[in-house]
């Protein structure tokens, strides 16, 4: 059992490497898409974590063959067939698997249902429900304003015999305003629709819209044909997934630690394994370390944040809607700024594991700061801080940020600090090491 309380050992300057875990975002959809594919995959440096494990979990009651030996999981591909579970799949506290899931139920050849942790049925699921509707599917979201648990039929017969059921295809409009979840969900499922998949964004809007294109660069590795087409995402029909060995990126949304830790403690932190040219999103919080003062080295198979020479850092006004998940290690770096700081557009943060921006307002004034939250936004102003004990609320992004504190403030305690299982389940003894 986790202790339900850690106290944060203050250091500095660092001098670390470290390797983060493989990332959450690709592993869920890389193991999605190879157990839809013909013939087995590999994936090596996959996220052995709680929200991974309910993907996998609930892809074996669907009848996909996984044997996941630490980081390398081999996937016997269902050829875009799954089987109706015995009972209902549980989403656990996973986003990704809730809605990723729900997309793919269809595809399966009787009703599934899909339920999660409470937390989760306060998440919205009704936007990607009526995107399916839209394509074919039949979906009854069974929750309370728009939340899960939901029901999908899979390729049932009625009594004429006509398949009921199942994905059609064709143009739907989606609300991708809440999360690029939804968009996600149906385009990981399009291949195997009847008909090609055409999604037309309402107002053309798609929330953290770089994780879309992730989701569409995994989908091509896998052999799928998918892509923009202006303004629209269009997915064909018939050119569904091949197994194939795929190397699982380590995870920039968990790198985002460490490299607050580096601009929080002073020294340097080195973060290996992260290539150039990644699409993960989070990495965009690198620029904004550096416009807060930090040096940023970017090598083929690295990178490394520096402290700022002089010790300063400035407050910054950023946009963060691409890069929602940086937003907490972000705030807690704003401590330590000269001047205030302003995250701006990233109202869907209220709609995450808890709502993130009340959470940090409250906990951001426990340790000294003024925190403002507002509808879609954050602003930081340092104060004299001090240790507190930080509420969790059961959100590891809230443990792992605020956790940073402790390196440069005395009497930082995070309660409950199990919840990193998530998606880091040894984060606070690599944080020990730095």
């Amino acid at each position: 059992m986790p202790p339900d309380r850690i106290e944060i050992r203050p250091r500095g300057p660092l001098d670390a490497q470290l390797r983060v875990p493989g990332s959450k975002s690709i592993t869920n959809r890389a193991v999605l898409a190879a157990a839809l594919a013909r013939g087995e995959s590999r994936l090596d440096g996959a996220l052995e974590s709680d929200d991974t494990a309910a993907m996998r979990v609930a892809l074996a009651a669907l009848g996909v063959s996984i044997d996941a030996r630490g980081t390398s999981w081999s996937v016997r591909g269902a050829d875009g067939k799954l089987a109706a579970p015995r009972a209902a799949l549980d989403a656990r506290a996973s986003g990704t698997t809730a809605r990723f899931l729900t997309a793919a139920a269809t595809l399966a050849d009787g009703p599934v249902v899909i339920d999660g942790s409470p937390r989760m049925r306060e998440r919205p699921i009704d936007d990607l429900a009526r995107a399916l509707a839209a394509l074919g599917a039949e979906v009854e979201v069974l929750g309370e304003k728009g939340c899960p648990p939901v029901r999908v039929n899979g390729g049932l017969r009625g009594v004429n015999g006509r398949l009921r059921g199942g994905l059609r295809g064709g143009r739907a409009p989606i609300d991708a305003r809440r999360s690029s979840q939804f968009v996600s969900a149906v385009l990981l499922a399009a291949p195997y629709a009847r008909q090609d998949v055409v999604l037309e964004p309402i107002g053309g809007i798609v929330v953290s819209r770089p994780y879309v294109d992730l989701t569409l660069a995994v989908m091509t590795a896998f052999g799928a044909d998918a892509g923009w087409d202006g303004g629209a995402l269009r997915v064909a029909a018939g050119c569904g997934y091949r197994g194939r060995s795929y190397a699982v990126e380590p995870d920039a949304s968990a790198a985002a630690y460490p490299f607050a830790a580096a601009a929080i403690a002073g020294g340097s932190v080195r973060v290996s394994g992260l290539p150039r040219d990644s699409l993960q999103a989070d990495l965009g919080l690198l620029e904004v370390l550096e416009r807060m003062g930090c040096a940023v080295e970017r090598g083929a198979d690295g990178i490394t944040v520096r402290a700022p020479a002089d010790g300063r850092l400035r407050g910054v006004d950023v946009d963060m809607n691409a890069m929602p998940d940086a937003v907490l290690a972000l705030a807690v770096v704003a401590l330590f700024a000269e001047g205030p700081t302003r995250i701006r557009n990233v109202a869907n943060l209220r709609i995450k594991e808890t709502d993130r921006l009340a959470a940090l307002e409250r906990e951001l004034g426990k340790l000294g700061a003024r925190a403002r939250a507002g509808a879609d936004g954050l602003e930081i102003q340092p104060g004299t801080l001090h240790g507190a004990a930080i509420d969790t609320y059961d959100d590891h992004r809230m443990a792992m940020a605020f956790a940073l504190a402790g390196l440069r403030v005395p009497g930082v305690v995070i309660r409950e600090p199990g919840c990193v299982a998530k998606t880091w389940p040894d984060y606070f003894e690599a944080l020990e090491r730095l």
